[in-house]
């Protein structure tokens, strides 16, 4: 039996530049403890929030030095004495935050999400985060009802892209709006319109939608951005916003907020994983787990590295108009 090689890719400062400071190194990993396995990881995305936490521009950062990754699915290769909820060879979805862009990690049994053997790994490497975020902002900021419209910008997005796919599986119908004409292509299948941004745009949603009444908006540009969402939505909507990739703070004018009784608020998943109970994070995951399995939600992958390519990962991650995600698969594309 071959003796495995442990490696993990670790930055020990934080800057504007992601690929010049994470680098590839070996490791020895702990001796396992009462109710700790070791996990071979399969597949690890490079998600937006991964980038943020290196440049420390996140709102939660790890202490230093730090393994990147905040997802990730492996698979148990040894188990702590004692251990009879999880077995050897068993599919698992890793921890949020725990470093995934490793070879292997170590965790609490109790902290793992059994997943079936089913189902392409590298799809549901990318289930903790975006999936759920995508069905918390249609499911628990309004309660849209089968054929409302939604309105969401960077629809090009990975986010973006699962809003559209759950809406559709919810009946529920979507405006999509992304900041440049090449992007629309780029939108998930699915989409009920694709609009590019601009000045005019609640005119143009309303020529689009047939002047529907469109009680939520899900803002992850900020800006003016955040702005036109709100003229875009009915008199009373809710505009949420979970992200800021156009860099600047939510505007949202007087008009909107006193006149049009528009509300804006945010949304955090750490949070919510924060105050949800057991039973609500399994149902939720489970759900989305069938549905990633039965092919029904998925994500583009634009490229896929190993882990000792994590600089061209990393520098291909930071581009925009990729297409799709960047994956690590830190043992090998995984069968």
């Amino acid at each position: 039996m071959n003796t495995p090689v442990y490696r993990r890719a670790r930055y020990a400062r934080r800057g504007p530049v992601p690929h010049e400071l994470v680098q590839v190194e070996d490791f020895t990993p702990p001796p396992l403890e009462a109710g700790q396995v070791r996990v071979e990881v399969l597949a690890a995305p490079i998600n937006p929030s991964d980038l943020m936490t290196i440049t420390g521009d996140y709102g939660q950062l790890p202490p230093l030095p730090a393994v990147g990754g905040n997802e990730g699915v492996g698979r148990v290769v040894e188990a702590a004495p004692g251990l009879d909820a999880i077995r050897e060879g068993q599919r698992v979805l890793l921890p949020v935050g725990i470093g995934t862009w490793a070879t292997h990690v170590t965790a609490r049994a109790d902290a793992l999400v059994p997943l079936p053997d089913a189902g392409d790994p590298v799809q549901l490497s990318m289930l903790a985060i975006n999936p759920p975020t995508a069905a918390l902002l249609l499911q628990d900021i309004v309660d849209l009802q089968p054929g409302e419209w939604v309105i969401q910008n960077a629809a090009n997005s990975a986010v973006g892209g699962y809003v559209v796919q759950l809406a559709k599986a919810r009946g529920l119908r979507t405006v999509n709006v992304v900041r440049r004409e090449a992007a629309c292509a780029q939108v998930a299948g699915g989409a009920d319109a694709v609009l590019v941004d601009g000045d005019d745009l609640a005119e143009r949603v309303r020529g689009a939608t047939d002047g529907a009444k469109i009680r939520l908006g899900i803002d992850a540009v900020g800006g003016a951005a955040t702005d036109r969402l709100a003229q875009a939505l009915a008199p009373g909507g809710t505009v949420v916003n979970y992200g800021a990739m156009g860099g600047g703070a939510c505007e949202l004018s007087p008009l909107a907020l006193i006149f049009r009784g528009i509300t804006l608020r945010g949304f955090w998943l750490a949070r919510w994983f924060e105050q949800s109970t057991a039973p609500q994070r399994a149902e939720l995951f489970g759900a989305l787990a069938r549905q990633i399995i039965e092919g029904t939600l998925h994500a583009p992958v634009a490229h896929r590295f190993g882990l000792d390519a994590i600089s061209d990962a990393l520098t291909a991650a930071s581009q925009g108009g990729r297409g799709g995600k960047i994956v690590l698969v830190p043992n090998g594309d995984p069968a």
